[in-house]
């Protein structure tokens, strides 16, 4: 048997499937060979096909790190891990029937179309060229293997295939939209009577029994939650920095190598922008073509693009360096030459065409002028590597000590102190979430220990112990007294504004005449978005039923210091051109959304009939 297997390897059929295992693993990695062979335990089955773990486990860590990156002070404690992990199960299954949905009806992408679109991606990409080095290493950092990412890629290919295509079919109606925008457009006539709540302040009155009342019914809103008074000391690294001393070789030294920096670059750039979508590659097609044949881009920009303002200057936008522009658009003007013309680039913009008109370059300033900058610069630079080995050194020292002196002394750092600190946090650093919930843990509150030390910030961590626990309790009603009969009033006052304008209303509506000393203010054709009038005035107007021919329609806006009784007199509809810009914008907009409601219910649909288990 052994030498049939030995014989047979010889062959030429054994020669071309290792000459394709060669291939496939030089270009996509062991990946590409054994990721569809390994059996996985799977979270969930839809319609017998499995959501394997390794899955799962991926998308919740991707999510994860989503979450903590939109926090403005990333804590992974604040994490709803259980959340997530549902979540993201929901998420999986959705797409999971989305995905057989496509395959039923045909869409896919073969293996040779999911190569054609790595190799053109160009974070893939080396001087132009698809680099397999740079393609396994993006791709491993996403935690994902090769088969993983190309499967993927077919899944959200397919997907947005689908998204498009029930989006881009939504259609609503002219009549629909012109409707909406002449209500939109639409401006109001009203009259507007002031009430100010000295008109009412002789039946307003708190009596000492009301306050004793408010109180005994609402002993709840007046306790003192527990907290604790802390000691603290705060690692920073700007506190670092303001002990280095620089000296003034060092800092000739850093300004001698800042200088390439410090020459500011500009350039200006002239762009053409036409809008994404199914018609962009070929209108950019023609638009280099004509460029080829000698047309002016000046005369093209102003053809083309749909940046009406840059278009008039024939696509000029000026001098700008860099963090001004889309970070796509920044890389693609600063690697062009001057003259030269970019290949398409696409922002969230749409699809840019830009040509390089110059470039301008500043002088260094001299190091007088910016002696002080730099002393900083440096001193952050040096205090950096330092806060990283003092920051360990702190958190050792403070986990081993009964006190945080020490701690302190050993490295030249201050305890500071701060009181009153409850569980929803106190003045800063006490009002980062993670700190204080360990500060009201069982190990620092009960047993007495320190705080681990937590970061609360990029450059400043902070370890604290409780000095002092105070129990919840009531506040006594002399404390509270003054501000219970301040809310009392207000409320009265507004109870009363209330009823003063309800009254004038029914007056007004029965013909009966009013007293009044205030004057009625008029307000002719005012639009929904303009300042002649209160903003909760005008959207009290635009509320109301129109009003009859010669009648008007009345309501009332009321607040803790006055009234407001509006009367409503007459209804203007916004006028509408027909396919005029803003018109087209509007039906554009709610087909987007029409669009979206019925990918939506689409989704939902396939969900609810899919057959879902669950281990």
């Amino acid at each position: 048997m052994l030498q049939d297997i030995r014989e047979n390897a010889q062959g030429t059929i054994a020669k071309i499937i290792v000459g394709l295992l060669i291939l496939s693993l030089s270009i996509w990695g062991m990946d590409a060979i054994i990721g569809g062979f390994s059996g996985e335990p799977e979270v969930a089955t839809v319609n017998g096909e499995d959501i394997t773990e390794r899955e799962f486990l991926r998308v919740v860590q991707m999510e994860s790190q989503r979450r903590l990156s939109a926090m403005e002070s990333p804590d992974p404690s604040l994490l709803n891990e259980d959340q997530i992990r549902k979540d993201v199960l929901d998420s999986l299954i959705r797409e999971q029937v989305l995905i057989q949905d496509a395959n039923a009806q045909g869409l896919a992408l073969n293996d040779a179309d999911i190569d054609a679109l790595i190799t053109q991606m160009p974070q893939f990409q080396v001087d132009g060229q698809f680099n397999r080095d740079r393609f396994v290493a993006t791709v491993r950092n996403m935690g994902m293997g090769v088969a993983e990412f190309r499967e993927a890629m077919r899944k959200q290919y397919v997907l947005n295939q689908i998204r498009t295509g029930i989006i881009q079919s939504a259609v609503v109606a002219d009549e629909n939209a012109g409707q909406l925008l002449r209500i939109q457009n639409q401006t109001r006539s009203f009259r507007v009577l002031d009430i100010p709540a000295s008109a009412v302040a002789s039946n307003v009155s708190v009596t000492d029994s009301d306050v004793e009342e408010f109180y005994q019914q609402n002993a709840s809103a007046f306790q003192q939650p527990e907290r604790v008074d802390a000691a603290y000391i705060t690692l920073s690294l700007g506190a670092l920095a303001e002990n280095i001393d620089i000296s003034d070789e060092e800092l000739q030294a850093y300004y001698e190598q800042r200088a390439a920096d410090l020459a500011s670059e500009e350039r200006r750039a002239s762009h053409i922008l036409i809008e994404e979508g199914s018609e962009a590659d070929q209108t950019m097609a023609t638009i280099k073509e004509r460029l080829g044949d000698g047309e002016a881009f000046s005369d093209l920009a102003k053809e083309f693009s749909i940046d009406t303002v840059s278009a008039q200057q024939g696509g000029d936008l000026g001098y700008a360096g860099r963090g001004i522009y889309d970070k796509a658009f920044e890389e693609a003007l600063f690697a062009l030459e001057e003259g030269e013309i970019s290949d398409p680039v696409r922002t969230s913009f749409g699809v840019h065409l830009i040509r390089l008109e110059d470039v301008r370059q500043s002088e260094v300033p001299p190091l007088s002028e910016i002696e002080d900058q730099l002393r900083r610069e440096l001193a952050r630079d040096k205090a950096r590597e330092r806060f990283a080995e003092v920051r360990a050194q702190l958190a050792d020292s403070a986990y081993a000590a009964d006190d945080l002196e020490g701690p302190a002394k050993e490295l030249g750092l201050e305890v500071r102190e701060a009181k009153a600190i409850t569980r929803e946090g106190g003045q800063p650093p006490f009002d980062h979430q993670g700190l204080v919930r360990q500060l009201f843990s069982e190990d620092v509150l009960k047993a007495g220990y320190n705080t681990e030390l937590i970061d609360v910030g990029d450059d400043a961590s902070v370890v604290a112990r409780v000095r002092e626990y105070h129990e919840a309790e009531q506040l006594p009603l002399a404390e509270v007294r003054e501000s219970i009969r301040a809310t009392l009033e207000q409320r009265k006052t507004r109870e009363a504004l209330v009823e003063r304008a309800d009254a004038i209303i029914a007056s007004l509506e029965a013909g009966e005449p009013i007293e009044s000393e205030e004057e009625w203010s008029s307000f002719e054709n005012l639009a929904r978005n303009s300042s002649d009038a209160a903003p909760a005035v005008i959207q009290q107007a635009f509320s109301l039923p129109r009003p009859d021919e010669g009648e008007a329609r009345y309501g009332k806006t009321v607040a803790s210091n006055a009234a407001s009784v509006i009367a409503l007199e007459a209804v203007k509809d916004g006028e509408v051109a027909e396919d005029s810009t803003e018109l087209n914008q509007l039906r554009d907009f709610l087909a987007s959304l029409e669009g979206q409601r019925e990918y939506a219910s689409y989704q939902q649909f396939l969900r609810n009939r899919a057959e879902v288990e669950r281990p």
